[in-house]
Protein backbone atom coordinates (compact mmCIF):
# COMPACT_ATOMS: atom_id res chain seq x y z
CA UNK A 1 0.00 0.00 0.00
CA UNK A 2 1.27 3.31 -0.99
CA UNK A 3 1.63 6.30 1.06
CA UNK A 4 -1.30 8.56 1.04
CA UNK A 5 -1.27 12.50 0.82
CA UNK A 6 -0.18 14.04 3.68
CA UNK A 7 0.49 17.90 4.53
CA UNK A 8 2.65 18.65 7.20
CA UNK A 9 4.03 22.01 6.14
CA UNK A 10 7.16 24.15 7.71
CA UNK A 11 5.97 27.28 6.49
CA UNK A 12 2.77 29.13 6.05
CA UNK A 13 -0.04 26.38 7.13
CA UNK A 14 -2.16 28.37 4.60
CA UNK A 15 -0.03 26.56 1.52
CA UNK A 16 -2.24 23.85 2.49
CA UNK A 17 -4.96 24.73 0.14
CA UNK A 18 -2.73 24.39 -3.00
CA UNK A 19 -1.91 20.91 -1.55
CA UNK A 20 -5.13 19.21 -0.49
CA UNK A 21 -7.51 17.91 -2.75
CA UNK A 22 -10.11 18.24 0.27
CA UNK A 23 -9.58 21.82 0.41
CA UNK A 24 -10.95 21.68 -3.19
CA UNK A 25 -14.08 20.97 -2.05
CA UNK A 26 -14.88 23.87 0.00
CA UNK A 27 -14.30 26.81 -2.61
CA UNK A 28 -15.63 29.44 -0.52
CA UNK A 29 -13.28 28.53 2.19
CA UNK A 30 -10.73 28.22 -0.22
CA UNK A 31 -11.18 31.77 -2.07
CA UNK A 32 -10.84 33.18 1.53
CA UNK A 33 -8.13 31.80 2.12
CA UNK A 34 -6.50 32.79 -1.65
CA UNK A 35 -7.68 36.52 -0.59
CA UNK A 36 -5.94 36.22 2.24
CA UNK A 37 -2.82 35.32 0.47
CA UNK A 38 -3.11 38.13 -2.25
CA UNK A 39 -3.06 40.36 0.79
CA UNK A 40 -0.36 39.90 2.87
CA UNK A 41 1.47 36.91 0.86
CA UNK A 42 1.09 36.54 -2.92
CA UNK A 43 4.03 35.25 -3.84
CA UNK A 44 4.68 32.64 -1.27
CA UNK A 45 7.19 29.69 -0.41
CA UNK A 46 5.58 26.42 0.51
CA UNK A 47 7.68 23.59 2.07
CA UNK A 48 6.00 20.35 3.13
CA UNK A 49 7.06 17.55 4.20
CA UNK A 50 7.29 14.87 1.17
CA UNK A 51 6.98 17.79 -1.91
CA UNK A 52 9.56 19.49 -3.19
CA UNK A 53 9.48 23.15 -2.14
CA UNK A 54 7.19 25.55 -4.69
CA UNK A 55 6.20 29.36 -4.34
CA UNK A 56 2.84 29.76 -4.71
CA UNK A 57 1.78 32.56 -7.43
CA UNK A 58 -1.94 34.48 -5.99
CA UNK A 59 -1.90 37.41 -7.99
CA UNK A 60 -3.12 37.90 -11.63
CA UNK A 61 0.30 40.01 -12.58
CA UNK A 62 2.58 37.54 -11.51
CA UNK A 63 0.67 34.61 -12.82
CA UNK A 64 0.55 36.29 -16.09
CA UNK A 65 3.81 37.26 -16.51
CA UNK A 66 5.05 33.87 -15.72
CA UNK A 67 2.69 32.74 -18.30
CA UNK A 68 4.13 35.11 -20.71
CA UNK A 69 7.81 34.84 -20.70
CA UNK A 70 7.84 30.91 -21.31
CA UNK A 71 11.48 31.45 -22.17
CA UNK A 72 12.76 31.72 -18.84
CA UNK A 73 9.81 29.77 -16.83
CA UNK A 74 9.14 26.02 -19.04
CA UNK A 75 6.56 23.68 -17.92
CA UNK A 76 8.55 20.39 -17.58
CA UNK A 77 7.32 16.91 -16.96
CA UNK A 78 6.46 17.74 -13.67
CA UNK A 79 3.87 20.73 -14.21
CA UNK A 80 1.21 19.03 -12.00
CA UNK A 81 1.97 19.48 -8.11
CA UNK A 82 1.83 16.04 -6.78
CA UNK A 83 3.97 14.50 -3.53
CA UNK A 84 7.42 13.16 -4.71
CA UNK A 85 6.42 9.17 -3.52
CA UNK A 86 3.90 9.25 -6.21
CA UNK A 87 6.08 10.85 -8.97
CA UNK A 88 9.11 8.33 -8.52
CA UNK A 89 6.33 5.53 -8.09
CA UNK A 90 5.11 6.91 -11.66
CA UNK A 91 7.83 6.61 -13.14
CA UNK A 92 8.83 3.16 -12.00
CA UNK A 93 6.03 1.82 -13.46
CA UNK A 94 7.88 3.18 -16.77
CA UNK A 95 4.93 5.99 -17.78
CA UNK A 96 6.81 8.76 -19.10
CA UNK A 97 3.93 11.65 -19.32
CA UNK A 98 4.49 13.74 -21.98
CA UNK A 99 1.37 15.79 -23.43
CA UNK A 100 1.53 19.70 -24.50
CA UNK A 101 1.40 20.73 -20.40
CA UNK A 102 4.98 19.15 -20.06
CA UNK A 103 6.92 20.49 -23.15
CA UNK A 104 8.44 23.82 -23.61
CA UNK A 105 10.37 25.83 -26.65
CA UNK A 106 10.15 24.06 -29.79
CA UNK A 107 8.90 20.98 -28.83
CA UNK A 108 6.33 22.45 -27.87
CA UNK A 109 5.73 23.98 -31.02
CA UNK A 110 6.53 21.51 -33.33
CA UNK A 111 3.95 19.44 -31.21
CA UNK A 112 1.20 21.93 -30.91
CA UNK A 113 1.07 21.88 -34.51
CA UNK A 114 0.07 18.57 -35.43
CA UNK A 115 -3.20 19.25 -34.33
CA UNK A 116 -3.66 22.87 -34.01
CA UNK A 117 -5.44 23.97 -37.20
CA UNK A 118 -8.11 21.69 -36.15
CA UNK A 119 -8.72 24.27 -33.10
CA UNK A 120 -8.54 27.67 -34.84
CA UNK A 121 -11.71 29.77 -34.78
CA UNK A 122 -11.94 28.94 -37.90
CA UNK A 123 -12.17 25.41 -38.05
CA UNK A 124 -14.05 25.52 -34.32
CA UNK A 125 -17.04 27.74 -35.94
CA UNK A 126 -17.99 25.09 -38.72
CA UNK A 127 -18.25 23.08 -36.11
CA UNK A 128 -20.89 24.62 -34.71
CA UNK A 129 -23.80 22.87 -36.33
CA UNK A 130 -22.31 20.03 -34.17
CA UNK A 131 -22.67 21.51 -31.20
CA UNK A 132 -25.84 22.93 -31.36
CA UNK A 133 -27.16 19.44 -32.25
CA UNK A 134 -25.62 17.77 -28.95
CA UNK A 135 -26.99 20.56 -27.38
CA UNK A 136 -30.39 20.11 -28.76
CA UNK A 137 -29.89 16.36 -27.51
CA UNK A 138 -29.08 17.36 -24.05
CA UNK A 139 -31.62 19.50 -23.79
CA UNK A 140 -34.34 17.20 -24.63
CA UNK A 141 -32.61 15.07 -21.82
CA UNK A 142 -33.26 17.66 -19.05
CA UNK A 143 -36.80 17.70 -20.25
CA UNK A 144 -37.57 14.54 -20.35
CA UNK A 145 -36.15 13.88 -16.71
CA UNK A 146 -39.27 16.06 -15.93
CA UNK A 147 -38.41 18.78 -13.13
CA UNK A 148 -35.85 17.49 -11.47
CA UNK A 149 -31.92 16.33 -11.84
CA UNK A 150 -28.02 16.68 -11.17
CA UNK A 151 -27.06 19.28 -13.69
CA UNK A 152 -23.50 18.25 -13.43
CA UNK A 153 -23.99 14.40 -14.03
CA UNK A 154 -26.87 14.73 -16.31
CA UNK A 155 -26.22 17.63 -18.35
CA UNK A 156 -22.59 19.22 -17.92
CA UNK A 157 -20.75 15.55 -18.25
CA UNK A 158 -22.06 14.02 -20.87
CA UNK A 159 -22.29 17.10 -23.20
CA UNK A 160 -19.34 17.87 -22.79
CA UNK A 161 -18.15 14.55 -23.56
CA UNK A 162 -20.24 13.69 -26.64
CA UNK A 163 -18.67 17.10 -27.68
CA UNK A 164 -15.39 16.11 -28.00
CA UNK A 165 -16.05 12.38 -28.12
CA UNK A 166 -17.79 13.58 -31.25
CA UNK A 167 -14.48 15.62 -32.92
CA UNK A 168 -12.18 12.55 -32.04
CA UNK A 169 -14.18 10.43 -33.84
CA UNK A 170 -14.94 8.02 -30.94
CA UNK A 171 -18.69 5.97 -31.23
CA UNK A 172 -21.37 7.12 -29.10
CA UNK A 173 -21.33 3.28 -27.08
CA UNK A 174 -17.69 4.06 -25.89
CA UNK A 175 -18.21 7.28 -24.42
CA UNK A 176 -19.10 5.32 -20.35
CA UNK A 177 -15.20 4.04 -20.97
CA UNK A 178 -13.78 7.44 -22.12
CA UNK A 179 -15.90 8.97 -18.55
CA UNK A 180 -14.32 6.55 -16.60
CA UNK A 181 -10.92 7.36 -18.05
CA UNK A 182 -10.80 10.88 -17.56
CA UNK A 183 -11.94 10.61 -14.30
CA UNK A 184 -9.54 8.44 -13.19
CA UNK A 185 -6.82 10.71 -14.75
CA UNK A 186 -8.27 13.59 -13.26
CA UNK A 187 -9.79 13.06 -10.00
CA UNK A 188 -8.24 10.09 -8.85
CA UNK A 189 -7.96 11.86 -5.68
CA UNK A 190 -11.44 12.27 -4.92
CA UNK A 191 -13.11 8.93 -3.38
CA UNK A 192 -15.75 9.02 -5.44
CA UNK A 193 -13.94 7.97 -8.26
CA UNK A 194 -11.69 5.30 -6.51
CA UNK A 195 -14.18 2.68 -7.09
CA UNK A 196 -12.67 -0.59 -5.75
CA UNK A 197 -9.47 0.61 -5.62
CA UNK A 198 -7.95 2.04 -2.37
CA UNK A 199 -5.30 3.40 -4.06
CA UNK A 200 -5.58 6.93 -6.48
CA UNK A 201 -1.93 6.00 -7.92
CA UNK A 202 -3.34 2.49 -8.66
CA UNK A 203 -6.52 4.37 -10.53
CA UNK A 204 -4.35 6.82 -12.74
CA UNK A 205 -2.24 4.19 -14.14
CA UNK A 206 -4.36 2.03 -14.74
CA UNK A 207 -6.88 4.82 -16.54
CA UNK A 208 -2.85 5.29 -18.26
CA UNK A 209 -2.96 1.58 -19.86
CA UNK A 210 -6.56 1.29 -21.06
CA UNK A 211 -6.30 4.71 -22.44
CA UNK A 212 -3.10 3.23 -24.67
CA UNK A 213 -5.21 0.15 -25.33
CA UNK A 214 -7.87 1.73 -26.86
CA UNK A 215 -6.34 4.06 -28.58
CA UNK A 216 -3.90 2.42 -30.24
CA UNK A 217 -6.59 0.33 -32.06
CA UNK A 218 -8.05 3.87 -32.98
CA UNK A 219 -4.96 4.74 -34.55
CA UNK A 220 -4.30 1.98 -36.42
CA UNK A 221 -7.62 2.09 -37.73
CA UNK A 222 -7.35 5.34 -38.78
CA UNK A 223 -3.94 5.22 -40.35
CA UNK A 224 -5.46 2.58 -42.44
CA UNK A 225 -9.36 4.14 -42.85
CA UNK A 226 -8.56 7.83 -42.80
CA UNK A 227 -11.85 9.80 -41.48
CA UNK A 228 -12.46 13.42 -41.11
CA UNK A 229 -11.90 13.20 -37.30
CA UNK A 230 -9.34 14.38 -34.99
CA UNK A 231 -8.10 10.98 -34.00
CA UNK A 232 -6.78 10.51 -37.98
CA UNK A 233 -5.01 13.88 -37.22
CA UNK A 234 -3.44 12.34 -34.43
CA UNK A 235 -2.87 9.08 -35.90
CA UNK A 236 -1.31 10.69 -38.96
CA UNK A 237 0.65 13.68 -37.62
CA UNK A 238 4.11 14.08 -38.33
CA UNK A 239 7.33 16.27 -37.01
CA UNK A 240 9.82 17.10 -39.87
CA UNK A 241 8.70 14.12 -41.82
CA UNK A 242 8.89 11.93 -38.97
CA UNK A 243 5.29 10.00 -37.86
CA UNK A 244 4.36 10.67 -34.13
CA UNK A 245 5.27 7.37 -32.11
CA UNK A 246 3.63 5.29 -30.24
CA UNK A 247 4.16 7.30 -26.76
CA UNK A 248 3.77 10.72 -28.57
CA UNK A 249 0.58 9.69 -29.62
CA UNK A 250 -0.94 8.35 -26.66
CA UNK A 251 -0.74 11.54 -24.99
CA UNK A 252 -1.59 13.45 -27.50
CA UNK A 253 -4.73 11.89 -27.16
CA UNK A 254 -4.96 11.84 -23.54
CA UNK A 255 -4.21 15.52 -22.81
CA UNK A 256 -7.27 16.41 -25.62
CA UNK A 257 -9.70 13.65 -24.17
CA UNK A 258 -8.97 15.14 -20.44
CA UNK A 259 -8.28 18.75 -20.74
CA UNK A 260 -11.34 18.70 -23.57
CA UNK A 261 -13.76 17.44 -21.83
CA UNK A 262 -13.77 17.65 -17.83
CA UNK A 263 -12.07 21.28 -17.76
CA UNK A 264 -15.11 22.49 -19.61
CA UNK A 265 -18.15 20.49 -17.97
CA UNK A 266 -16.87 21.79 -14.68
CA UNK A 267 -16.60 25.37 -15.91
CA UNK A 268 -20.62 24.79 -16.93
CA UNK A 269 -21.58 22.90 -13.81
CA UNK A 270 -19.78 25.45 -11.64
CA UNK A 271 -20.88 28.23 -13.74
CA UNK A 272 -24.79 27.20 -13.60
CA UNK A 273 -23.79 26.78 -9.76
CA UNK A 274 -23.62 30.32 -9.58
CA UNK A 275 -25.98 31.48 -11.85
CA UNK A 276 -28.43 29.88 -9.89
CA UNK A 277 -27.50 31.63 -6.47
CA UNK A 278 -28.31 34.84 -7.97
CA UNK A 279 -32.00 34.40 -9.24
CA UNK A 280 -31.97 38.21 -11.05
CA UNK A 281 -29.26 37.30 -12.90
CA UNK A 282 -30.70 33.45 -14.13
CA UNK A 283 -34.13 35.45 -15.05
CA UNK A 284 -31.87 38.00 -17.24
CA UNK A 285 -29.89 35.49 -19.43
CA UNK A 286 -33.23 33.49 -19.48
CA UNK A 287 -34.79 36.83 -21.02
CA UNK A 288 -31.92 37.57 -23.30
CA UNK A 289 -29.99 35.23 -25.19
CA UNK A 290 -27.59 37.30 -26.21
CA UNK A 291 -25.86 37.39 -22.81
CA UNK A 292 -24.61 34.15 -23.32
CA UNK A 293 -21.46 34.73 -24.85
CA UNK A 294 -20.20 36.93 -21.77
CA UNK A 295 -21.96 34.75 -19.02
CA UNK A 296 -19.96 31.66 -20.71
CA UNK A 297 -16.80 34.11 -20.35
CA UNK A 298 -17.54 34.67 -16.61
CA UNK A 299 -18.42 31.20 -15.64
CA UNK A 300 -14.70 30.16 -17.47
CA UNK A 301 -13.65 33.21 -14.82
CA UNK A 302 -15.56 32.49 -12.01
CA UNK A 303 -14.89 28.31 -11.82
CA UNK A 304 -10.88 28.31 -13.56
CA UNK A 305 -11.31 24.27 -13.29
CA UNK A 306 -7.84 24.17 -14.37
CA UNK A 307 -6.20 24.55 -11.05
CA UNK A 308 -2.71 25.09 -11.33
CA UNK A 309 0.30 24.61 -13.47
CA UNK A 310 3.83 24.45 -12.51
CA UNK A 311 7.07 26.27 -14.02
CA UNK A 312 10.69 25.84 -13.80
CA UNK A 313 12.96 28.59 -14.38
CA UNK A 314 15.41 27.84 -16.64
CA UNK A 315 18.08 30.52 -15.68
CA UNK A 316 18.50 33.02 -12.14
CA UNK A 317 15.51 35.58 -12.61
CA UNK A 318 13.52 37.91 -10.27
CA UNK A 319 10.08 38.41 -9.92
CA UNK A 320 8.09 41.31 -8.26
CA UNK A 321 11.35 42.04 -6.19
CA UNK A 322 11.79 38.40 -5.14
CA UNK A 323 14.84 36.26 -6.48
CA UNK A 324 14.58 33.11 -7.90
CA UNK A 325 17.08 30.63 -9.10
CA UNK A 326 17.98 28.28 -11.87
CA UNK A 327 15.91 24.99 -11.20
CA UNK A 328 13.39 27.15 -9.15
CA UNK A 329 9.82 25.86 -9.08
CA UNK A 330 6.60 28.47 -9.25
CA UNK A 331 2.65 27.50 -8.89
CA UNK A 332 0.52 29.58 -11.23
CA UNK A 333 -2.71 29.43 -9.29
CA UNK A 334 -5.57 30.36 -11.48
CA UNK A 335 -9.00 30.15 -9.23
CA UNK A 336 -7.09 33.23 -6.94
CA UNK A 337 -5.22 35.32 -9.85
CA UNK A 338 -9.01 34.96 -11.60
CA UNK A 339 -10.64 36.94 -8.23
CA UNK A 340 -7.62 39.09 -8.02
CA UNK A 341 -9.17 42.30 -6.91
CA UNK A 342 -6.84 44.71 -8.26
CA UNK A 343 -7.49 43.20 -11.79
CA UNK A 344 -11.78 42.27 -11.59
CA UNK A 345 -13.88 45.00 -9.97
CA UNK A 346 -15.62 43.59 -7.36
CA UNK A 347 -14.01 40.02 -8.08
CA UNK A 348 -15.66 37.63 -5.83
CA UNK A 349 -19.29 38.65 -7.06
CA UNK A 350 -20.49 36.61 -10.22
CA UNK A 351 -21.76 38.75 -13.03
CA UNK A 352 -22.66 37.86 -16.32
CA UNK A 353 -22.46 41.45 -17.29
CA UNK A 354 -19.07 41.77 -16.12
CA UNK A 355 -17.16 44.48 -18.09
CA UNK A 356 -13.41 43.51 -17.12
CA UNK A 357 -14.12 39.39 -18.18
CA UNK A 358 -11.87 39.34 -20.83
CA UNK A 359 -8.71 39.79 -18.09
CA UNK A 360 -9.70 36.05 -17.23
CA UNK A 361 -6.68 33.90 -16.98
CA UNK A 362 -8.20 30.48 -17.04
CA UNK A 363 -6.71 29.55 -20.70
CA UNK A 364 -3.44 30.95 -19.55
CA UNK A 365 -1.40 33.33 -21.28
CA UNK A 366 0.85 32.78 -24.55
CA UNK A 367 2.65 30.23 -26.11
CA UNK A 368 0.56 27.94 -23.78
CA UNK A 369 -2.71 29.31 -24.33
CA UNK A 370 -5.54 26.53 -24.02
CA UNK A 371 -5.73 25.33 -27.77
CA UNK A 372 -9.29 24.06 -26.80
CA UNK A 373 -10.34 27.22 -25.40
CA UNK A 374 -12.75 27.98 -28.54
CA UNK A 375 -14.46 24.87 -28.21
CA UNK A 376 -14.88 25.58 -24.51
CA UNK A 377 -16.69 28.42 -25.50
CA UNK A 378 -18.79 27.47 -27.71
CA UNK A 379 -20.08 25.07 -25.73
CA UNK A 380 -21.33 26.62 -22.70
CA UNK A 381 -22.50 29.73 -25.05
CA UNK A 382 -24.89 27.36 -27.25
CA UNK A 383 -25.92 25.44 -24.43
CA UNK A 384 -27.41 28.22 -22.31
CA UNK A 385 -29.98 29.62 -24.62
CA UNK A 386 -31.21 26.39 -25.79
CA UNK A 387 -32.07 25.41 -22.39
CA UNK A 388 -33.55 28.55 -20.76
CA UNK A 389 -35.39 28.40 -24.10
CA UNK A 390 -36.80 24.95 -23.19
CA UNK A 391 -37.05 25.02 -19.09
CA UNK A 392 -38.41 28.15 -16.55
CA UNK A 393 -37.57 28.32 -12.76
CA UNK A 394 -34.70 26.73 -12.83
CA UNK A 395 -32.94 26.76 -9.17
CA UNK A 396 -31.08 24.47 -6.83
CA UNK A 397 -32.85 21.69 -5.04
CA UNK A 398 -29.82 20.78 -2.76
CA UNK A 399 -26.12 21.81 -1.95
CA UNK A 400 -23.37 21.56 -4.95
CA UNK A 401 -20.95 19.36 -3.91
CA UNK A 402 -16.94 20.01 -5.36
CA UNK A 403 -14.51 17.38 -6.47
CA UNK A 404 -11.69 16.89 -4.26
CA UNK A 405 -9.29 17.44 -6.87
CA UNK A 406 -6.17 20.08 -7.18
CA UNK A 407 -5.37 19.62 -10.76
CA UNK A 408 -8.46 20.21 -12.11
CA UNK A 409 -11.72 20.17 -10.93
CA UNK A 410 -14.93 21.68 -9.91
CA UNK A 411 -19.15 20.96 -9.08
CA UNK A 412 -19.14 17.04 -9.91
CA UNK A 413 -22.99 17.31 -8.32
CA UNK A 414 -25.70 19.97 -8.79
CA UNK A 415 -29.53 19.04 -7.76
CA UNK A 416 -31.49 21.77 -9.08
CA UNK A 417 -35.41 21.33 -10.24
CA UNK A 418 -37.51 23.72 -12.69
CA UNK A 419 -40.15 23.48 -14.70
CA UNK A 420 -40.75 22.36 -18.56
CA UNK A 421 -42.27 24.92 -20.78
Amino acid sequence: MLPMFEFNLSTDPRGRIFLDPVAFADMDHWHEVARELRNDAPILRVEAEGYEAFTALTRHAEVFEVSRRSDIWHNTQRSMLMPDWLWMFILSLGIDPKTLIHMDGVEHRDHRQVANDWFKPAAVRHRQADIEAIADQFVQRMVDLDGECDFAQDLAVPFTLRVIMTIFGVPEQDEALMLRLTQGIFGAADPEYLGDMSDPSALGTSAIREFGEYFGRISADRRNNPTNDLATVIANGAIDGCPLNEHAELWYYIIVATAGHDTTSYGLSGGVEALLRDPEQRDALAADPSLAANAAEEMIRWTAPVRHFLRYAQEDTSLAGQEFAKGDRVLLSYPSANRDESVFANSMTFDIRRQDVGELISFGVGAHYCLGSQFARREIRTLLPKMFDRITDLELAGSAEWAHAPFVGGVKHLPVRYRVT
